[in-house]
């Protein structure tokens, strides 16, 4: 049985649940709501403050949408009460960051700035060589940050370019001259 599907999802104070019909949650909390529809084949049912994800065979397919599931129901009530962060940080020389209105403006030695208009229900800010992304949706988070990302991705001989704040750059030795 699937170890993580398995776990009932407590719903803080503050936080409530909602299940409609075709399996449609939202979730409402101090941070906003957020609304999904999940896979028709698992039962979700709300029990005393918990919410528990129940399967109906053991095909191999149910187990994975079974831990997917609650693992979906439980990012939507921690995006509602505390939220999602991630941090970049751009590292190079003349590399830099810098908010206009709800734009992302980004000097990444190119011709031309980068601008990247923040998302719906996304807030990002900089601070120094760092970009901080904040929401509700974990997905939505993790999407725009690697969309930041990818508009230079950091090299392995200076490390130049964005990467997360908890990444690590495996550095190669450059070449060497002729004797």
């Amino acid at each position: 049985m699937s170890r993580i599907g398995r776990q009932p999802v407590v719903i803080p104070a503050g936080v409530t649940v909602d299940i409609k019909e075709g399996n449609v949650v939202t979730v409402k909390g101090p941070k906003g709501t957020l609304e999904r529809t999940l896979p028709a084949e698992m039962t979700i049912q709300m029990e005393d403050g918990h919410v528990v994800v129940t399967r109906p065979n053991d095909l191999k397919k149910m187990k994975a949408l079974h831990g997917l599931t609650r693992t979906l129901i439980h990012n939507m009530v921690i995006g509602v009460s505390e939220g999602y962060q991630k941090v970049l940080e751009v590292n190079g020389v003349g590399y830099r960051a810098a908010k206009q209105g709800k734009k992302l403006v980004l000097n990444l030695g190119y011709s031309h700035p980068v601008e990247m208009e923040d998302p719906e229900g996304l807030e990002s800010s900089v601070d120094g060589n760092k970009i901080i992304i904040k929401g509700i949706s974990k997905e939505k988070v993790g999407q725009y940050a690697a969309d930041i990302r990818d508009k230079r991705r950091p090299e392995p001989y200076k490390g130049k370019g964005i990467k997360y704040a908890d990444e690590v750059i495996r550095r190669k030795v450059g070449k060497t001259g002729k004797k």
